[in-house]
């Protein structure tokens, strides 16, 4: 009896059981799981779509601008874009070169032997300066001719003046007379031609006039500077073998003050040219100088195999500093201005993309940056051809910090 009680009870529990405790069920298990895992899904889609549209704009936003506070502002400086003239200006590449219609090659004018010379490299001469002597035995010979042709002149005198006295004794006759004088005329162009025959060799009248008095043969040829100028170059030795025309020359001197420009520019480049235009000259090896030139020849051809068109100007070197073939660049001015918005050098910023852009503002403290396109440079100003307008203020020293700001703000 008390067996039936107890299992009715437990039976009559089990029931209570299930009723209060549902998840005990099966299948109320499997449904309330079903149920939990679809509000988790769902939970989570929300959280992924909340953070997709929290994330989009920051991919997207473009911020092109700074705010500063007053201490930051100190270290700025500040200026308006205003209208100015501007050049157009042409630049390239090119080498200095001794200027070679003052630069010579100082060639004995007769083959010879170099006995002494008188200057060195670096040596500054001036016109009929001596550089060296050379024995020559052309200068003999023609020393050689002076004399006979001296000899023969001065016994043609002596007969002359006998004739001229025989004649007025009537002794001879005017042919006999005329015969005289006729000699006499010759001998003397015999004479005045090899005086001129010696002459070439470089010897003074003073000199020639030694000769015909001694009567006696030098056959040192002294070779003189043609210009005034400074040596460049020296090959010549005492006992070295020269003849004309024979490279190396023994010196070469050149006119240091006026040099030349050689340069190479495109076909294109080239019609931007013209001769008698003014340039100036920097070079690198000189960074603190600067040279003044102009344009004096423009080649008619140009180079098949280069496509550039040669180029020559005058460069003025009053210091004497230039050396033949130095790297230089060159810039040349346009004749034509242009009116436009200009800005100083130190407002462009280069940014990392390659483009160019100044920092704008209104109230010194919200500073925008805005992206320029820019065109010629004109005494330190740049041409704004696109992006701000006449009258804008904008930020010229510390440009660069601010697009430095704004980069570490990204």
């Amino acid at each position: 009896m008390n067996s039936s009680k107890y299992q009715t009870e437990f039976v009559n529990h089990s029931s209570l059981t299930s009723a209060l405790m549902p998840w005990k069920n099966k299948s109320f298990f499997i449904a309330f799981n079903s149920i939990l895992v679809a509000l988790m899904f769902g939970l989570t889609s929300c959280q992924k779509t909340e953070e997709k549209k929290v994330e989009k704009p920051q991919a997207t936003a473009e911020i092109n601008y700074v705010d500063l506070n007053d201490k930051q502002i100190s270290g700025l400086g500040l200026k308006q874009a205003t209208f100015a003239n501007f050049v157009d200006k042409f630049s390239a590449y090119g080498s200095i070169d001794f200027n070679e219609n003052a630069s010579v090659q100082v060639f004995t004018p007769y083959q010879g032997k170099i006995i002494q010379t008188f200057s060195d490299v670096g040596d500054v001469v001036s016109k009929g300066q001596p550089l060296y002597t050379v024995e020559s035995s052309d200068l003999a010979q023609a020393e050689s001719t002076l004399l006979s042709a001296k000899g023969v002149f001065d016994q043609s005198v002596a007969t002359l003046n006998r004739a001229k006295e025989l004649y007025a004794a009537r002794s001879i006759s005017l042919k006999e007379l005329e015969q005289n004088i006729t000699e006499q005329n010759s001998a003397e162009a015999a004479v005045k031609a090899a005086r001129e025959g010696v002459r070439i060799f470089g010897k003074s009248s003073a000199e020639i006039q030694k000769i015909e008095n001694e009567k006696k043969i030098d056959s040192v040829l002294v070779v003189l500077s043609p210009i005034n100028g400074q040596i460049v170059s020296r090959n010549a030795q005492p006992g070295l073998l020269v003849q004309p025309g024979n490279t190396p020359a023994p010196f070469v001197v050149a006119d240091l003050v006026n040099k030349w420009l050689i340069v190479n520019v495109s076909e294109e480049d080239s019609t931007k040219l013209r001769v008698g235009q003014e340039l100036e000259v920097n070079v690198t090896a000189l960074p603190n100088e600067s040279f003044k030139g102009k344009i004096k020849v423009i080649s008619s051809l140009v180079d098949q195999n280069t496509r550039t068109v040669s180029v020559r100007a005058d460069v003025n070197d009053p210091k004497k500093i230039l050396r033949s073939g130095m790297y230089a660049t060159y810039l040349i001015k346009g004749d034509k201005t242009v009116k436009g918005v200009g800005v100083p050098e130190a407002g462009i910023v280069r940014e990392g993309d390659g483009s160019l852009s100044v920092w704008t503002t209104q109230d010194g403290h919200h500073m925008v940056k805005k992206t320029v396109t820019v065109g010629m440079e004109t005494n330190g100003l740049v041409q704004i051809t696109n992006g701000i307008n006449e009258g804008e203020k904008i930020v010229t020293t510390g440009a660069i910090f601010l697009s430095n700001m704004l980069t570490i703000d990204k």
